[in-house]
């Protein structure tokens, strides 16, 4: 086994010589952001990516993650350092669900979040994030929506818009849903001055519980920018680490250890090594999936939510 420092140095040399970029998801182990050219959001990493000159992009990630990095690049080669690392949620709804899901519904506009594939993405009308779903579907102006493949950000969404109705298809994030309202709870009576911030793929009754409901990316934006000391972070452990890293003057609670992704957590400095030397794993997508996933999230950019 290569030591981590060589390990770095020899992942660095091959980024030059085979002039590639590192991307590394947030809820990847830390030590991985040794090596990352961009560290963030999934769409951030790939629209990032598309504005390099690189040549390769490894994704440190998350199967739909990389095809989205694909679809922005498609003149890129995109690696995925574990193939067999796909999103539990994303894996939840396929071509056949998507469609029949829309026929039982017809007419009515369908959004789409990112954390699905490519052929998902492919049979609806608009993307959205966690950040900006809110946003999207309000700017659709529409009385019903159909929202895929996500019930509970589906419900946040509701939430937030009383006058539209969000029929929801029932996909969810397995390691949110098992945040429960007790494990909030439970780290609130030991730290009652904390600051709550929850992602909103937890489950309405965890959701309620927040003082601040947001996306990774706003979770550790407020962290990071808040006068306040304590937080007890609603999401997966990666979050945690690296804001534990970045502000080591403040206190960050993990709401559970049960919030811990395994297919995220699979990647590991040895991966990143391995797939640059190998250059296997390459991500490719169906043309026509494509073109269509591509105009949907061109469609929710043009709307600067």
């Amino acid at each position: 086994m290569i030591a981590q420092a060589e390990l770095i140095k020899q992942i660095n040399k091959l980024k030059q010589e085979k002039n590639a970029v590192v991307l590394a998801h947030c809820y990847q182990n830390v030590e991985i952001d040794e090596v990352a050219d961009f560290v963030g959001d999934s769409l951030y990493l790939s629209r990032q990516a598309a504005n390099t000159n690189a040549d390769i992009i490894v994704f440190a990630g998350v199967y739909f993650m990389a095809e989205t990095a694909k679809i922005l690049s498609p003149d890129k080669k995109v690696l995925l350092p574990r193939l067999e690392s796909g999103c539990l949620m994303a894996n939840m709804i396929n071509l056949e669900q998507i469609r029949a899901f829309k026929a039982k519904k017809p007419g009515i506009p369908v959004i789409c979040y990112v954390n699905s594939t490519a052929e998902v993405k492919s049979e609806c009308d608009i993307c959205c994030t966690s950040a900006n779903a809110v946003d999207v579907v309000r700017s659709l102006n529409s009385k019903k929506v159909l929202f895929v493949p996500d019930m509970h950000l589906g419900e946040y969404v509701a939430s937030k818009l009383p006058d539209v109705e969000v029929i929801t298809y029932p996909g969810y994030c397995p390691t949110h849903v098992r945040i429960l309202p007790e494990d909030v709870l439970k780290q609130k009576e030991l730290h009652p001055e904390a600051k709550i911030l929850c992602h909103p793929e937890c489950c309405k009754e965890v959701v309620e519980l927040a003082d601040i409901v947001g996306s990774t990316t706003a979770i550790m934006k407020y962290s990071k920018e808040s006068p306040d000391k304590d937080f007890i972070i609603v999401t997966e452990l990666g979050v945690v680490d690296r804001l534990k890293r970045d502000c080591p003057d403040k206190n960050f609670i993990h709401v559970s250890f049960k919030a811990v992704c395994p297919n995220m957590k699979w990647n590991h400095l040895e991966d990143i090594y391995n797939v640059l030397v190998s250059e296997d794993n390459e991500i490719d997508v169906n043309l026509e999936y494509a073109k269509k996933s591509l105009d949907m999230i061109e469609r929710m950019l043009a709307l600067k939510v």
